[in-house]
């Protein structure tokens, strides 16, 4: 990840929406935009996300409202579903040849800043002074979206992960609250097996969903200071806290506190399995809120929410930042500018169900997101680890994904998973 704190900020977004489309922009004649771009005169805008199904009506009906006051026509194609795994890649392939989208929504850190690097995205600063972004965005989220210097996009999520989970379960293992340690968690999860219910539903496909267990286990045996030293590379992977982590990571397979099978299971199938009662929790952050809870048409007061314990000081949670970015090339950046302005009103934040905004005013409403209007008023002021898919380069996120693989598959042992890693992260921080 890149080098800057991003700690303070915690959010999330809407699982949100896929569109078609394809088609690329056209148009004649040549336009200088504030940006100090140039390129074909165009009102056809292109929108490449990876937006869930669950709400891309919302999405849609906002592009549409945009398109009638601003002129335009934007089309959208989405890639929902696969996370960081993928949606980089197939961005990376559409711009290198030649047909990439005008705007893409994209996560902070490592994830964004290879395409700032090779400068496929427009310096967005002149239009942060034009519509005044820095007023109106969370600051610290500004600067995950900021590489050497250059404004490369527009946060418009900051995203805090915690255990979201079904009352009703954890009812029936005689579980009157979440718990307030490590221990008593494990002992929570032996309590759901002995009455028929699997704890935490994750799902192993892609690799990154799975892995939001493993950074908490780390940030649990490793602690805050050494985590963030993990993630830089300034220290070592191979020590007893890492043994430990992956040790416990494996033992939570085994005790069967994980879906049968968790490494083959499509994380957009098993997220919501704690809404349908198929597991009693999983680690997600507030957009399941309207993407699980609202959807399925359930009433709130069923669910809550808790940061996962780790026993240290200061207590922090998964988090990281999405927003969107500019193609370099863009046909007509003014106008995608423009767009990104419209996404950034609160109203707009608002009607899209963001339940975590960067934008001022745009805080979830109680009335209408009671859970995560009390994940904001409970942990948004903690600190947070930046998630790990977000920490390293897309080349290192796959390989620690195998290693995760190999590890509760039983092919490496802890110590062995401790070793590669390290392998993995040594090479990356030397280059």
């Amino acid at each position: 990840m890149s080098t800057f704190s991003r700690r303070g900020f915690l959010g999330l977004t809407s699982a949100a929406a896929l569109g078609a489309g394809l088609s690329a922009c056209t148009g004649g004649g040549t336009s200088t935009s504030s940006g100090g771009a140039t390129g074909a005169a165009s009102n056809d805008l292109r929108v490449f996300t990876y937006e869930g199904d669950e709400t891309i009506g919302l999405f849609k009906a906002q592009l549409k409202k945009f398109d009638q006051q601003a002129g335009t026509t934007t089309t959208v194609e989405s890639l929902p579903g696969s996370g960081a795994a993928v949606y980089p890649d197939k961005l990376r392939t559409q711009l290198l040849g030649g047909k990439g989208p005008d705007i893409w929504r994209i996560w902070g850190g490592q994830i964004g800043s290879p395409f700032a690097k090779a400068k496929q995205v427009l310096d967005l600063a002149p239009y942060y002074q034009k519509y005044g972004w820095d007023s109106s965005i969370n600051k610290q989220a500004i600067e995950g979206m900021t590489f050497e210097g250059m404004k490369a996009g527009l946060p418009l999520l900051s995203l805090g992960l915690g255990a979201w989970y079904n009352k009703s379960l954890f009812a029936k293992a005689g579980v009157s609250a979440p718990p307030k340690s490590y221990a008593e968690l494990e002992e929570v999860n032996d309590k759901l097996v002995a009455v028929g219910v699997t704890p935490c539903g994750l799902g192993g496909k892609y690799g990154w969903d799975i892995m939001r267990l493993f950074e908490y286990l780390l940030e649990h045996t490793a602690g805050p200071e050494l985590h963030d030293k993990l993630l830089t590379g300034d220290e070592s992977w191979d020590r007893p806290e890492v043994v430990e982590a992956f040790t416990l990571f494996k033992k939570w397979q085994d005790k069967k506190w994980l879906p049968q099978g968790a490494l083959g299971l499509d994380p957009s199938d098993v997220e919501p399995w704690y809404v349908q009662g198929k597991t009693a929790y999983t680690i997600v952050g507030p957009w399941t809120e309207a993407a699980a809870i609202l959807s399925a048409k359930k009433s709130p007061s069923g669910f809550g929410n808790f940061e996962l314990p780790t026993d240290k000081t200061p207590a922090r949670h998964s988090g990281f930042v999405e927003g969107y970015m500019i193609n370099a090339k863009a046909s007509n950046p003014d106008k995608a500018a423009e767009l990104l302005d419209f996404l950034a009103k609160p109203e707009t934040q608002k009607a899209l169900q963001i339940t975590a905004s960067t934008v001022k005013g745009a805080e979830p409403d109680p009335k209408s997101l009671p859970l995560s209007a009390e994940w904001a008023q409970k942990y948004g002021s903690n600190p947070f680890y930046t998630i790990q898919d977000q920490a390293f380069p897309k080349k290192q996120a796959d390989q620690y994904f195998s290693v995760q693989s190999d590890l509760l598959q039983g092919s490496v042992k802890p110590d062995a998973a401790a070793k590669k890693m390290q392998e993995i992260v040594s090479a990356w921080a030397k280059s």
